[in-house]
């Protein structure tokens, strides 16, 4: 039986619209000077994964080229990692589009899509990393730099957690979430 893929997430690193108040969604944002430096701090703690899969999304390829800047670690960009689209509301306030969450669990936002389509595009992508995709770093570590939608798909499919439950949740900063996938 092959080796298990060690899955470490983090988040893309703060930027100029999370100091706005901006949710994002699929605009691609850029970095703040504090994005970048907390960037450079990512590379340093995860200069030992053997490949980063990254959200293609500009905040979040950002994040990668800066934190593994002349490294060689393989960085591999997939619209599948992305957040979820607030579709019309992609660059509303923040605290707007948290506070609806909940009424976007199975129905898109208007012109967009719903968190359980944007967690079903994170298992997806989880479903090729099974494949020979994956095998290719079974036993090493395996970083995906992403969004909530991306670490909501991994706590679905691999950490058991019910979307319904992560919606009403804060997000809290951390570094790093691991995970295996078999």
């Amino acid at each position: 039986m092959p080796a298990a893929l060690r899955l470490t997430f983090e988040t893309h690193s703060w930027s100029e619209d999370n100091d706005r108040g901006i949710a994002t969604g699929w605009l691609p944002g850029r970095l703040s000077s504090r994005g970048r430096a907390l960037a450079k701090e990512l590379g340093a703690r995860r200069q030992g994964a053997a490949v980063v899969f990254v959200s293609d999304l500009g905040r979040a390829l950002e994040t990668a080229a800066v934190a593994f800047e002349g490294a060689g670690t393989p960085i591999l960009a997939d619209w599948r990692l992305r957040e979820c689209d607030y579709g019309r509301l992609n660059g509303a306030p923040a605290p707007a589009i948290h506070a609806e969450r909940r009424s976007y669990i199975a129905e898109p936002y208007p012109g967009g899509e719903s968190w359980r389509g944007a967690v079903e595009r994170v298992g997806a992508f989880l479903d090729d990393l099974r494949g020979p995709l994956g095998r290719r770093w079974a036993g090493a570590p395996v970083l995906i730099i992403g969004h909530v939608a991306t670490r909501w798909g991994l706590d679905c499919r691999l950490g058991g957690r019910r979307l319904e439950d992560l919606v009403d949740e804060d997000f809290a900063w951390r570094e790093g979430w691991d995970y295996e996938l078999k």
